[in-house]
C-alpha cells in the first residue's frame, strides 16, 4: 500500500511569480548543476512547512520570490541533495541519505549531500529539536519521490510504454518487456527539468524498506576516523591569521580603558576595539596569545549572585507562573481533599555544560565586499542572518558554512565566533581563524538552565493519583507536563532573569522535568507500598510510553530477583520529542567509602520506524553515558560572576569507568513516522538512577547532580 504525505501544494502563488521566477531560476541552477533534474520550491511558500516550531520564520526579503533546489540528478547519474540541516555527530549524513535513497533505490554511494550552506541549501530554521528525522526526512523523501517520477516518465515516453510497466533498481529503469535499461544519467543527458516538489508522490512504506530501515555505515565515517575530515579547526587559507579575543575577567564586566599599542607594535598583529570587544590577529597562535596579554586594560565588575545562593535567587526573581508550559486542570483543592496520602517536594537542578569535543571555531574571509564564515553551528542561516545585520549587509552578501562539527547537544545554536573572526577579518583585511578554548567554551558559552522545582501531589491508598501540583523555576518548560492521568492538576512554569547564560540542552528542561515526575512517582509508590513500576502502569494511559516501560522491565528481569545488599534497582523514563523511553538501572552503594557505581542498565526506546538502527543504538547509548554525568556529578560551579570550574580536570563527565553495562531495546514501528531520537532517550537515566539509590540506602536524594562527591556523609543518617 502506498503511502502518502500531508497535502502541501507548492505550486502556490501568484501567476506572476511562477511565470516571472522560473526562467531566472532554472537558468541559475542549470548553471551551477549542469544539466539534468532540479525538484525544487518556491520559498515563500515553503517558509512554514521548513520552520520547525511550526510557524513561519521572518521572510528573507532578498529571497522571498526565489526558487531552491532540495535535490539535482545529474547526467553523471550523481544525485545532489541539499538541506539546511547539520551533522553535528548525529549521523543525519547519513540517514538522509539513505531516505533519498530508498525512493530513487539508488545505492547510497550515488548519493552526495550538501549540508548547511547557506548559498546553495534551501532556508532551514536549524537543526535541533529532533526534527530533522520528522520533517526534513519526509520532505527529501518526497524531492526524490518527485525526481523518481520524472525519470520513469523520461523512459516510458523514450520506450512508448506505460511508466507503471516500468522498475527501478540500482539508478536505472528497467523495462522486463523488452530487456532494456537505461541510468537516470542517460535519460536526463542534454535535459534540463526543473520539477516543483509533488504533494501527492507516492512514497514507500516502512514496510518495504530495503535501504532506509537497514545499518548502511556512516557515509564518511572513514575520513573521520583516519583524521581526513577537516573540522573548522584544521581548515586554512593562504595568509590567514589566528585570532583571539580578550575576554573579561566576569560577566557584565564593563570596559574602562584598553591600551593596545604594545599588540599593536608585535610584528604582523592586528588588534582592534570596538565597544567593549577587543581582539588581535597574528600571523601565529602564540604571537596572538602574546598579543593578548600585552594588552593593558581596566574592567568595572558588578557583584553577581553565587552558586550557594543560586535556588533562593531562582524562587525570589521569579516572574508570575503563566510561563510556556503553565496549564490548569480540575482543582488541587478538591483533588488533596479526596487523597489519603499527599506529598510535597522541593528539588534542585544545577547548571550544566555542554562539553562538546569541538570547541565553538571559526574562519572568516572577506573578498571583494562579501563575507564567507565556516564555522560549526546548529543554526547557519540565523548566524548568517546575525553576521548581516553585525556589518550591515545584504543577506546575499554573506555565506555562512557548517562543516559537519564535533557535537553540539544544543549548545552550537549560536555564532559567537563567527562573529568575531568576521570582524577580526574586517580589520586586519585578512583570513583570519578563530578557535575558542576549552575553559573560554566552559566560560562564555550558554548552560543547561538551573532549576527549582516543587510537587505537591495526592494519591489514594490504592495507587490511584488525585493531584498533581508542579512550580517549575526558571529550568524551562519541555517535559513539563506529567504523561501519568491525574484528574487534577496546576502546572506552573516560571521564568527568571537567569544568573548565567542558559539556553538549549540536549533534550531541553525535560532532563529536569522528567527527572522530579519520574522521583515523585517513587516516593509515591513508597508512600502507599506499591512497586513503582506497578504504580505506573496504574496510572498510565498512554500506550506507547507503557510499552516501553514493559520491555524495559522484562529485559532487565524486573520483579524477577531482588537486589544485592547495598544494591538497589530503580526505573524512569518519559517522552519528548516524539520518542519514548524507559531506563532500569542497578546501582550499588558502597557502605563504607559512599561510592555510588551503576552497575547495569536497560533502556527501551521507540521513534517510530528506525531509519538506521546501528546509529539509533549510538544515538541511545551517546544520551544514556551523557546523562549519567548530569545524574552523577556534572554541575557547574561559580561565584560573583566567575566559572570556577572551566576545566575538564575541575568539571567531571563521564568516563570509561563510570559506565556501566548497557543493553539497548528498539522498538521498530513501522506503522508509524519516523521521529528523531538526538534528545528523548537522555531522560530515564537520572530518575532511574535516583530511585535505585533509595532502594539501596532508602535516601530519597531531590538534586541534580546526585552524588557529586559520593555518599559517605548521608550514609550515616540512615
Amino acid at each position: 500500500m502506498e503511502e502518502k504525505t500531508p497535502t502541501f501544494d507548492p505550486n502556490q502563488g501568484t501567476e506572476q511569480h511562477r511565470a516571472g521566477k522560473t526562467d531566472k531560476s532554472r537558468r541559475r541552477f542549470f548553471k551551477l548543476l549542469g544539466g539534468g533534474i532540479a525538484v525544487t520550491f518556491v520559498l515563500q511558500d515553503a517558509f512554514a512547512l521548513l520552520s520547525d516550531s511550526g510557524s513561519a520564520p521572518s521572510p528573507r526579503k532578498a529571497f522571498a520570490d526565489e526558487v531552491d533546489a532540495w535535490l539535482h540528478i545529474g547526467e553523471n547519474n550523481k544525485v545532489t541533495v541539499y538541506t539546511g540541516k547539520v551533522e553535528v555527530g548525529q549521523n543525519i549524513r547519513t540517514s538522509l541519505a539513505q531516505v533519498v535513497a530508498e525512493e530513487l533505490q539508488l545505492p547510497i554511494g550515488s548519493i552526495d549531500m550538501v549540508m548547511g550552506d547557506t548559498a546553495l541549501t534551501p532556508y532551514d530554521a536549524g537543526t535541533f529539536g529532533s526534527r530533522t528525522t520528522p520533517s526534513m526526512g519526509p520532505q527529501l523523501r518526497r524531492a526524490a519521490a518527485t525526481a523518481r517520477e520524472i525519470v520513469l516518465d523520461l523512459a516510458a515516453k523514450e520506450w512508448n510504454t506505460d511508466k507503471h510497466t516500468l522498475s527501478i533498481s540500482n539508478g536505472q529503469v528497467l523495462h522486463p518487456g523488452t530487456n532494456e535499461s537505461k541510468t537516470f544519467g542517460e535519460l536526463t543527458k542534454g535535459k534540463e527539468f526543473l520539477k516543483p516538489l509533488a504533494g501527492d508522490v507516492p512514497l514507500t512504506p516502512a514496510s518495504a524498506w530495503k535501504v532506509a530501515g537497514t545499518s548502511v555505515p556512516k557515509v564518511n565515517g572513514e575520513e573521520i576516523l583516519t583524521g581526513k575530515h577537516k573540522y573548522v579547526s584544521d581548515m586554512k587559507l593562504p595568509g590567514m591569521l589566528y585570532g583571539k579575543v580578550l575576554r573579561a575577567p566576569s560577566f557584565k564586566a564593563s570596559l574602562k580603558s584598553a591600551d593596545l599599542s604594545a599588540a599593536k607594535a608585535l610584528p604582523g598583529v592586528v588588534a582592534v576595539q570596538e565597544g567593549d570587544f577587543i581582539g588581535v590577529a597574528a600571523p601565529d597562535p602564540q604571537t596572538a596569545e602574546k598579543a593578548i596579554k600585552a594588552i593593558k586594560v581596566q574592567w568595572q565588575e558588578v557583584p553577581q549572585p553565587s552558586r550557594a545562593e543560586l535556588f533562593s535567587f531562582l524562587k525570589e526573581n521569579a516572574s508570575g507562573g503563566g510561563g510556556r508550559g503553565s496549564t490548569r486542570k480540575g482543582s488541587i483543592e478538591r483533588g488533596m481533599n479526596t487523597a489519603t496520602q499527599k506529598l510535597k517536594s522541593s528539588y534542585t537542578v544545577d547548571y550544566i555544560a555542554h562539553a562538546p569535543m569541538e570547541p565553538r571555531a571559526a574562519l572568516a574571509q572577506w573578498e571583494n565586499g562579501h563575507l564567507t564564515v565556516w564555522t560549526g553551528t546548529q543554526r547557519p542561516f540565523a548566524v548568517r542572518d546575525d553576521l548581516a545585520r553585525a556589518f550591515g549587509l545584504p543577506q546575499e552578501k554573506v555565506r555562512v558554512l557548517m562543516p559537519d562539527t564535533g557535537s553540539a547537544y544544543g549548545g552550537k545554536h549560536t555564532g559567537e565566533a563567527a562573529l568575531e573572526a568576521a570582524r577580526l577579518a574586517k580589520a586586519a583585511q585578512k583570513s583570519v581563524t578563530l578557535t575558542w578554548t576549552r575553559e573560554e567554551e566552559f566560560t562564555w558559552a550558554y548552560f543547561r538552565p538551573a532549576g527549582l522545582i516543587e510537587v505537591y501531589s495526592g494519591v489514594t491508598e490504592d495507587g490511584t493519583l488525585t493531584a498533581w501540583e508542579f512550580q517549575n523555576y526558571n529550568s524551562g518548560a519541555s517535559g513539563i507536563h506529567t504523561p501519568y492521568v491525574v484528574p487534577h492538576q496546576q502546572i506552573q512554569h516560571h521564568p527568571v532573569d537567569s544568573p548565567l547564560r542558559q539556553g538549549s540542552y540536549r533534550g531541553l528542561a525535560s532532563t529536569a522535568n522528567i527527572f522530579v515526575i519520574e522521583s515523585q512517582m517513587d516516593d509515591l509508590a513508597n508512600l502507599v507500598g506499591m512497586d513503582p513500576l506497578a504504580f505506573r502502569l496504574k496510572n498510565l494511559d498512554e500506550p506507547r510510553l507503557r510499552a516501553v516501560f514493559e520491555a524495559a522491565a522484562k529485559g532487565f528481569g524486573w520483579g524477577s530477583a531482588k537486589p544485592a545488599p547495598n544494591h538497589g534497582f530503580g526505573v524512569g523514563g518519559g517522552t519528548e520529542k516524539g520518542g519514548f523511553t524507559a531506563t532500569c538501572a542497578e546501582v550499588a552503594v558502597d557502605p563504607g567509602s559512599g561510592e555510588v557505581k551503576v552497575v547495569r542498565t536497560t533502556t527501551a526506546f521507540e521513534c517510530g520506524a528506525v531509519v538506521n538502527p546501528a546509529h539509533l543504538d549510538n544515538q541511545i547509548l551517546g544520551a544514556i553515558v551523557q546523562g549519567l554525568g548530569g545524574a552523577l556529578f556534572e554541575a557547574v560551579d561559580f561565584g560573583n560572576g566567575k566559572i570556577l570550574n572551566p576545566h575538564f580536570a575541575q568539571y567531571r563527565v563521564p568516563r570509561f569507568k563510570d559506565t556501566p553495562a548497557i543493553e539497548i531495546i528498539q522498538l521498530d514501528r513501522k506503522d508509524l513516522p519516523s521521529a528523531g531520537a538526538g534528545e528523548a532517550p537522555i531522560v530515564g537515566i537520572a530518575p532511574a538512577i535516583r530511585n535505585a539509590i533509595a532502594q539501596a540506602t532508602g535516601i530519597r536524594l531531590k538534586s541534580l547532580p546526585l552524588v557529586p562527591k559520593g555518599m559517605k556523609g548521608m550514609l550515616g543518617s540512615r
